[in-house]
């Protein structure tokens, strides 16, 4: 069930990481899986993400605290 349920997520992002870049689909998808744990259905989590975004991009930009 959680994979059938993340499975377009999934092929959206292979699709997303040609025009854009593989870690900038992998932030995306993930916000989206994200949102839809805290209970938005689908199409209202890609909106949300795809409505944070700018010239491709999430802004601000913040370091990674990891790297």
């Amino acid at each position: 069930m959680v994979l059938g349920t993340v499975e377009p997520i999934v092929q959206y992002g292979l699709k997303e990481a040609q025009h854009t870049s593989y870690i900038h689909a992998m932030r995306e998808i993930a916000a989206i899986a994200y949102l839809m744990g805290k209970g938005y259905d689908q199409k209202t989590a890609w909106q949300t993400v795809e409505s944070w975004e700018t010239n491709e991009s999430f802004y601000p930009r913040y370091p990674c605290k990891h790297c």
